[in-house]
């Protein structure tokens, strides 16, 4: 499995957790286990495969750590969603770009080019043009604002598609 293909799974995840009574301690428990994770395989090609231990680590943080910074990460969206209101915002969109930022803030061993690249080619599976140039728009103008030092694009020597 990728770690696109494990960011991805986050993101299913923690889309799905904001529709829960559960913790993301008990959602992931109940997700990651390894029969229930396999049943969704018959469903979705995407869990086709089980996660190692170091993906299962990745989604996990992931998830949770969207879940305990979820108003941050949606003021952040609003903050730079010009002329949208937060409201009109497509749910998969917001838990993409939810997973994208958390990446970026707490996670500094991933590169932010990478984080914003997986999150507009996942985004091009569930939404249109239009919502996938949105994602685009508000992911750059982010990390150029809040992180200005970071914003010069760098070479990738292992790419988004690198295992997790």
């Amino acid at each position: 499995m990728t770690r696109t293909a494990a960011r991805e799974i986050a993101i299913h995840c923690a889309y799905s957790l904001g529709f829960s009574n559960q913790s993301a301690e008990e959602f992931l428990a109940q997700r990651l286990d390894r029969d229930n994770f396999l049943n969704w395989g018959q469903e979705n090609p995407l869990y086709g495969e089980y996660p190692n231990d170091k993906q299962v680590q990745y989604i996990t943080a992931v998830v949770r750590g969207v879940a305990e910074h979820g108003p941050e990460l949606d003021q952040y969206i609003a903050q730079y969603a010009k002329n949208w209101r937060f409201a009109r915002i497509p749910l998969t969109a917001s838990a993409i770009m939810r997973v994208a930022m958390y990446e970026i803030l707490y996670m500094p061993d991933i590169p932010a080019a990478a984080s914003i690249n997986d999150a507009v080619e996942i985004a091009k599976k569930y939404e249109d043009e239009k919502v996938v140039s949105f994602i685009n728009g508000i992911l750059g103008t982010f990390v150029r604002t809040e992180f200005p030092d970071q914003s010069a694009p760098k070479p990738e020597t292992k790419g988004a598609e690198q295992e997790a």
